[in-house]
C-alpha cells in the first residue's frame, strides 16, 4: 500500500466527520437565521410567505414599532445590573470555594463537597416554592436583592473551578508560603493568573446563565419595573395571542422577532470576543494534571 492511498484513507473518515459537523451547525443555525432575516420583512409577508426574502422589502419597520411598543430598553437595564452584580460575586466566591476544596485539608471537607454535588442534581423547580417564601419573609419580592442573590454562588462553578485549580502544582504554592506569601496572595497571586482560561470559560458560561435566566425572574419580579430581558420578551410572546398591545397577529410576530434579534447581539457579541479563552477555559476544567 502506497503513502498516498494511506493518506486518502486517513482522509476520508476526517471529510464524512467535517461534513456531518456541517449539516449539524446549518440544522442549529437555520432557525436563527430564518428568524434574524424575517425581522426585517414587513409583518404581513412573515405570515404570508415565511420562507420567502426579497431583500428590496427589507426594512426596520418592526424595530420601530418594537422599541415604541416593548420596553425592551428597561428589561436590558435590569439585566444588566443583575449581570455585573450576580456575575462578579459568581466569579470572586466560586473560585475561592474550590480553591479551599481543592488545595486545603479540613474536618468535612469530602462531605461539605460531596453535599455542594448533590445541590446539582436537584431540579430549579423544586427549589422555586421555599425560595420565594424566604424573599417574601425579607421583603425582598420585586427587588434587585431577590434577583441577584439567589445562586450567585453556583455549586457548577465550584465543582468545575475546583478541577481546573486541582492541577496547579502544590510545590508551587509552599514555594511561594517559604517566600513569605500570605494564604490569600497564594490564591491571588499564584492561582488566579495559572487558572485564568478556567476563568474566563466560567464568566462566559454565567453571563449566559443569568442573561436567558427565565423561571426565577418572572416568579420572583413580577412588577414591570423589575422584569429582565426574558420576561419582557416573554411578555411580549403572549400578545401574540393576547393582543394585548392593540396590533394584529403579524405586527406582533414581527415586533418578537426584532425583539429575539436585538437580544440575541449582546450574546453573539461576548462569545466572539472570548471564544479562544472560552475554548481554553473548557479545556481546562475537563482535565487534571
Amino acid at each position: 500500500m502506497t503513502i498516498s492511498t494511506q493518506a486518502g484513507e486517513r482522509r476520508r473518515p476526517r471529510i464524512g466527520s467535517h461534513a456531518f459537523l456541517i449539516l449539524l451547525a446549518l440544522a442549529f443555525l437555520a432557525p436563527v437565521a430564518w428568524a434574524v432575516l424575517s425581522a426585517f420583512k414587513p409583518a404581513n409577508d412573515i405570515i404570508r410567505h415565511p420562507l420567502e426574502f426579497d431583500l428590496g422589502t427589507f426594512g426596520l419597520d418592526n424595530f420601530v414599532g418594537m422599541f415604541h411598543d416593548v420596553p425592551i430598553l428597561h428589561g436590558f437595564l435590569n439585566t444588566a445590573i443583575v449581570l455585573v452584580v450576580k456575575g462578579s460575586i459568581t466569579l470572586f466566591c466560586a473560585p475561592l470555594a474550590a480553591y479551599a476544596f481543592a488545595k486545603y485539608d479540613f474536618v468535612g471537607k469530602n462531605l461539605l463537597f460531596g453535599t455542594v454535588l448533590v445541590t446539582l442534581m436537584l431540579p430549579t423547580i423544586v427549589l422555586i416554592i421555599p425560595l420565594l417564601l424566604e424573599m417574601k419573609e425579607l421583603g425582598w419580592v420585586n427587588t434587585y436583592q431577590a434577583l441577584i442573590l439567589p445562586g450567585a454562588v453556583d455549586a457548577f462553578a465550584i465543582f468545575w473551578m475546583r478541577q481546573v485549580i486541582a492541577s496547579v502544582p502544590d510545590e508551587l504554592l509552599d514555594a511561594a508560603r517559604v517566600d513569605g506569601c500570605g494564604e490569600f496572595g497564594l490564591y491571588w497571586r499564584i492561582v488566579v493568573p495559572i487558572i485564568r482560561p478556567g476563568l474566563a470559560g466560567l464568566a462566559v458560561l454565567t453571563v449566559m446563565n443569568i442573561y436567558n435566566d427565565f423561571v426565577w425572574p418572572v416568579v420572583v419580579a413580577s412588577s414591570e419595573r423589575m422584569a429582565t430581558l426574558q420576561v419582557v420578551l416573554s411578555t411580549l410572546a403572549s400578545t401574540i395571542s393576547g393582543n394585548k398591545i392593540g396590533a394584529d397577529y403579524a405586527t406582533v410576530t414581527g415586533e418578537l422577532l426584532a425583539a429575539s434579534t436585538v437580544a440575541l447581539v449582546p450574546l453573539l457579541v461576548i462569545f466572539f470576543l472570548l471564544q479562544k479563552h472560552f475554548i481554553n477555559g473548557i479545556l481546562a476544567g475537563s482535565v487534571k494534571g
